[in-house]
């Protein structure tokens, strides 16, 4: 029976997996953050449709890494000189030459590590992207659902998947189709995949700032903009990285 109680019942062994078989995954990933923050890097993070959520998790937000920098199909329009109707296009994120734009867009500097979440880990820009990462020698993590992406056939020319370029492969845990309720006669409901990646953007943060401690060191992290001192704390912060953090929509 489709309900609240059931999906809450059907969500927590995923969580529990996830905390199981992530850890060592969620350890190499902080590393890769923490090396590059300590070198005056940024983590620049990307995800496209429902992935952009993850993005937005680790970006600019309470409690989270000040050096973050949020890349989204958004940013064609906002950064670029692309018309704001090819936001409309439902297939855009399916064009590799998409990347080809956001990568520039972002002004990343050499010390700069990337995150690339999709839950598919096939469309062409989510690849294109990993590519053009990689080939500039920048550390990759992937966030993706591992049991989807091996199902389906990869939309990007060179015939591979985000997986298969990445550093570190975060799994989502989420099932094949994303949504764990079937319901009868075909389909199911209630996705999963925004859960355990909020989930997982937090495990990486805890582990960076973990790092820093260990180190003796005082992690950027930011102040709730709505306690007092908030402001000018995070401002103090984001001003050693003028020009490469975007605060925008």
């Amino acid at each position: 029976m489709i309900s609240a109680q059931g999906y809450a019942r059907a969500v927590r062994p995923v969580l529990d997996r996830l905390l199981d078989t992530q850890a060592e995954a969620i350890g190499r990933a902080a590393d890769l953050i923490a090396a590059s923050l300590r070198a005056g890097g940024v983590l620049q993070a990307f995800g496209a449709g429902h992935s952009e959520a993850f993005a937005a998790e680790l970006v600019a937000r309470a409690g989270g890494l000040v050096p973050t920098n949020r890349i989204g199909l958004h940013d064609l329009v906002l950064h670029g000189d692309a018309p704001r109707d090819v936001l409309t296009d439902p297939k855009l994120e399916r064009d590799p030459a998409v990347a080809h734009q956001l990568y520039p867009l972002a002004r990343p500097q050499p010390a700069d590590v990337f995150l690339i979440a999709s839950q598919s880990g096939i469309n062409g820009s989510v690849v294109e992207l990993a590519t053009l990462v990689t080939g500039h020698g920048h550390p990759l993590i992937a966030v993706t659902s591992v049991a989807h992406t091996a199902r389906v056939a990869p939309r990007h020319p060179s015939g591979r998947r985000l997986a298969e370029l990445a550093d570190v492969v975060l799994d989502n845990g989420a099932p094949y189709g994303d949504a764990l309720l079937p319901l009868e006669g075909g389909g199911a409901v209630c996705a999963v995949s925004s859960v355990t990646s909020a989930l997982l953007a937090q495990l990486v943060t805890a582990e960076v700032v973990r790092r820093f401690h260990q180190a003796g060191e005082v992690p950027p992290i930011y102040l709730s903009a709505n306690v007092p001192g908030g402001d000018a704390h995070n401002l103090a912060l984001e001003s050693r990285y003028a020009g490469r953090l975007r605060r925008t929509a």
